[in-house]
């Protein structure tokens, strides 16, 4: 294979440039749902972007990793169309989730698009500020993401 081969990352999965640098995450209706970091970095060659989450909501400290790019399984030769990821936790958890940008609008959806859990925020006109929240069957909470520093 030579390097004119070489496969490339898909530019809707760039899209999610928006996202590299590292975030200070917190409850906007100061009812101290929500606090603490999130970094993105892309993996080297661009396939993949990398979340390191350090979070704490209420008494529970959650630590994790989450990969989050175009899965292409064993033996095919064309990745998924939609943009999924599997999140690690500090306590033995994996979730899979789907994202969707669509202008200002991130949506990720729990398990599967169209899912009832799912967390939906829009970008400030200057992409330094994320704010919405997560949904799921019974509750939820609001979130707002401040970009601390860039990528």
């Amino acid at each position: 294979m030579t390097d004119n081969d070489a496969p490339t990352p898909a530019p809707d999965l760039r899209r999610l440039d928006r996202l590299v640098g590292t975030w200070k995450q917190s409850d906007p209706t100061g009812n101290d749902g929500i606090d603490g970091t999130t970094t993105f970095e892309w993996m080297e060659g661009g396939f993949f972007l990398i979340q390191h989450v350090n979070l704490v909501q209420g008494d529970t400290t959650t630590n994790g990793i989450e990969v989050i790019g175009h899965e292409l399984l064993f033996g095919e030769t064309d990745p998924s169309v939609e943009i999924k990821s599997r999140y690690y936790g500090n306590k033995g958890e994996t979730f899979d989730y789907v994202y969707e940008l669509e202008g200002d609008r991130l949506t990720i959806w729990g398990g599967q698009k169209g899912s009832p859990a799912y967390y939906r925020g829009t970008f400030s006109d200057d992409d330094n500020t994320l704010t919405g929240g997560w949904v799921w069957p019974g509750g939820g909470y609001e979130a707002k993401s401040t970009r601390v520093t860039p990528g």
